[in-house]
């Protein structure tokens, strides 16, 4: 398939040209990338989000949410990916991330649509203080199986808002 060698020779070019790896994998990682010029834009844009401070907290935030995914959705032996269920929101911290991954989900699918990834990228910092605040003040695996169940689905909002713009799971951090 000519677009497979035209994208390992474009991997090979911006690694010659500075760009990390791992934000190549993260850019690449993505289905139906088809638009080579747009994989160069989503991963230059990449980089310099992660060079802030707002990109390395959220890169961080965004670890521990599929960290804690990883092990529980093992543990569980199923995937937590359904809608959180707003009911069962019960702390501040929860309503806040429930309601910034909503609004930074919009965000970015708009500026994604319009290949305007700096915008993209602007939109994902809006997420770093409700992904720490909600760490800092929520505890993922409460006793209450319905409460730790919707918790784990909001993480998985995280998971997948973040993955709108690059698979974050692919970036060393």
């Amino acid at each position: 398939n000519r677009l497979c060698f035209f994208a390992e020779r474009l991997k090979g070019y911006l690694r010659e040209q500075g760009a990390r790896h791992d934000l190549i994998d993260a850019g690449f990682a993505l289905g139906g990338q088809d638009d080579l010029r747009m994989v160069v834009a989503r991963v230059e844009a990449l980089g310099r989000f992660l060079e802030t401070d707002d990109g390395a907290n959220l890169l961080a935030g965004t670890k521990r949410a599929e960290n804690i995914l990883r092990i529980e959705e093992k543990k569980d032996g199923r995937k937590h990916d359904q809608a959180p269920d707003p009911a069962l929101l019960e702390q501040p911290e929860e309503k806040a991330l429930a309601k910034a991954v909503d609004d930074v989900e919009q965000a970015a699918a708009s500026a994604i649509k319009n290949e305007d990834f700096e915008a993209a990228m602007t939109a994902m910092a809006l997420l770093r203080a409700p992904v720490d605040n909600f760490f800092d003040r929520v505890t993922v695996n409460a006793d209450d199986p319905k409460l730790r169940e919707n918790r784990l689905r909001l993480l998985n909002r995280i998971r997948a808002t973040t993955q709108a713009v690059a698979d974050f799971s692919k970036i060393a951090g």
